[in-house]
């Protein structure tokens, strides 16, 4: 078990306080869901939506979350995607194909690559041409030559797995 941030390495942390803390971060994503999901659209006339702060900062950090997200650490994990999926429906499209291409190419293993499947599957019940303005992405990205050749292996692989 790594060390956490609230303790010394070999002091073991209470399923208590565990719990606690899971329960916390669990109502956290609760009310940022709330917060992307009730933002609506703005009619002619009406204010822009609210802002939320958090994930104004965070849509710059979209590779980051993504590969902390495919680490797949304990529960950590699952809230890194939750949190990854309401930055996409938050920033989309852009964070959404953005965060889409990360998982595409950095997924080593059929566990992360269901990261992306399972993401795609969530923004794609809100969002429309979600998967030509991924492939667009991924072209984009190739033909910029931005990438390692490792990681264009890797996400011709992990296209030709969910094809």
């Amino acid at each position: 078990m790594p060390a956490s941030v609230i303790t010394t390495p070999g002091l073991a942390v209470h399923d208590s306080v565990r719990e606690a803390c899971d329960r916390i971060i669990q109502l956290l994503l609760l009310n940022l869901q709330k917060l992307v999901y009730n933002r609506g659209a703005p009619s002619l006339g009406d204010a822009p939506p609210r802002p939320v702060p958090f994930l104004d900062e965070l849509k710059g950090h979209v590779r980051e979350l993504c590969v902390e997200t495919l680490r797949l650490e304990r529960k950590r994990f699952l809230w890194q995607h939750q949190l990854l999926g309401l930055l996409a429906v938050y920033c989309a499209p852009n964070c959404a194909t953005d965060a889409l291409f990360y998982l595409l190419t950095l997924a080593r293993s059929q566990e992360e690559l269901g990261l992306a499947t399972q993401l795609y599957a969530v923004l794609s019940s809100c969002m429309t041409d979600l998967l030509p303005a991924t492939v667009k992405k991924c072209v984009c990205q190739i033909h910029a030559g931005g990438l390692p050749e490792q990681h264009v292996v890797q996400l011709f692989h992990n296209l030709a797995l969910i094809v």
